[in-house]
């Protein structure tokens, strides 16, 4: 299964007059980063980035003057998500520019179904938020420290980490770090075989400290007295 975990930059909030200026893109297969990526600034022909805008992501108009249109970019950004799932945080946002681009050019709409929001999924875990992509890095352990502006590479990198830890934790995150870099060097010691991610259980190198106090480990072995010989507990208790 092929998700693109992606974000967009934008000239200002209003996608009826507002472009896009940057699109970057995470691709995840089952769970896992592949190290393909998509990362292209556009050119927003006379929309002006806003100032509130610029304070945000730090994209200015002069970077953007040489940069292509994003009708010389649109088939790039559909070969690369192909038939994969859109997955962005607060995707109602992204997708509203999205598809005001591809009318702007006459291409049909990448329609809902193929669109999971973060956002939402993150209100549904944790209702009580806050869950905005910062507070969910601190909440997952996630080091963000890096992120001074917001940028849309970085920004799918963070939220790939995040959608992981929501789906299921680290253990589908192996690698993840190795974006950009070859498949075989992103996956480290994993394997792939027939499109099953086989993946090496890394031993601690301490063990856990006990939570049991010396106290209820004495309880325990009183109750485990009292059950007798033929006890299932006793039974267990003699085998080393």
């Amino acid at each position: 299964m092929r998700e693109i975990i992606f974000d967009t930059e934008t000239t200002g909030l209003d996608n009826r007059a507002d472009r896009i200026i940057e699109i970057g893109g995470i691709e995840l297969f089952n769970h896992f980063p592949t190290g393909n990526t998509i990362h292209i600034f556009i050119n927003p022909g006379d929309q002006k980035v806003h100032p509130d805008a610029l304070a945000v992501h730090g994209i200015t108009d002069e970077f953007l003057k040489d940069k292509k249109p994003f009708g010389e970019v649109a088939e790039q950004i559909l070969t690369f998500f192909g038939d994969a799932k859109w997955i962005a945080h607060n995707a109602t946002f992204d997708m509203g520019f999205i598809n005001a681009e591809f009318a702007r050019i006459g291409l049909p709409p990448i329609l809902p179904e193929r669109v999971l929001d973060t956002l939402s999924m993150a209100r549904r875990k944790h209702p009580m938020g806050p869950n905005s992509l910062d507070a969910l890095c601190r909440r997952y352990g996630i080091d963000n420290s890096h992120r001074t502006k917001h940028g849309a590479l970085l920004d799918s990198e963070l939220l790939a980490e995040v959608y992981i830890e929501m789906i299921g934790g680290r253990q589908a995150a192996l690698g993840l770090g190795m974006a950009g870099k070859s498949n075989q060097a992103a996956r480290g010691d994993m394997a792939m075989e027939d499109d099953v991610v086989i993946a090496a259980v890394l031993e601690r190198p301490r063990p856990l400290t006990p939570r049991l106090s010396q106290i209820e480990e004495q309880a325990h072995e009183a109750l485990v007295g009292k059950l007798g010989e033929k006890s299932v507990w006793a039974k267990y208790a003699n085998l080393d």
